[in-house]
């Protein structure tokens, strides 16, 4: 079944919510700061001049991801991918990623940032493959999770 990723969509706000918090707390927890983003995503993400994309299948929210925007200009980060866990292993998070790649070099970016965790080997592979690097983690990072930082130049 052939997934169609398509830009934010208020109706589906709740999608956003839902899967972000899902995934969360199936490997760690909900902090203040998602909290605050993933109920107001039109506030912390759209109206600074961020995108959020969701994958559907048979019309059915199964996926989303964000690109939100940094102090630096031209860098946007990478963050809140989640895919619906009846749906994951379907390359779905690798067609959001790919997604925003495409789309990042269609706005001429300079480059894509990310926090991640290194207890998510799966998720590490991937960015590692698709070009992103390490970089040094801040200590006043945004996330108490994070303990890797990437970025991929585009």
């Amino acid at each position: 079944m052939l997934v169609k990723i398509i830009d934010y969509n208020k109706a589906y706000v709740q999608n956003f919510y839902d899967l972000n918090t899902e995934w969360l707390n199936t490997f760690f927890y909900v902090e203040l700061y998602d909290e605050q983003v993933l109920s107001n995503p039109e506030t912390y993400i759209i109206n600074k001049g961020g995108f959020i994309f969701f994958a559907l299948k048979d019309a059915k929210v199964v996926g989303t991801v964000a690109l939100m925007p940094t102090p630096e200009n031209g860098i946007l980060e990478l963050t809140k991918m989640a895919v619906l866990p009846s749906e994951r292993g379907q390359k779905i998070g690798q067609n959001l990623l790919q997604h925003c790649i495409d789309f990042a070099k269609s706005k001429q970016l300079k480059a894509l940032l990310l926090y991640s965790n290194t207890k998510l080997e799966n998720a590490i592979y991937l960015y590692r493959k698709y070009g992103f690097k390490e970089l040094v983690l801040e200590k006043d990072n945004p996330y108490e999770r994070a303990d890797i930082k990437m970025l991929l130049d585009l």
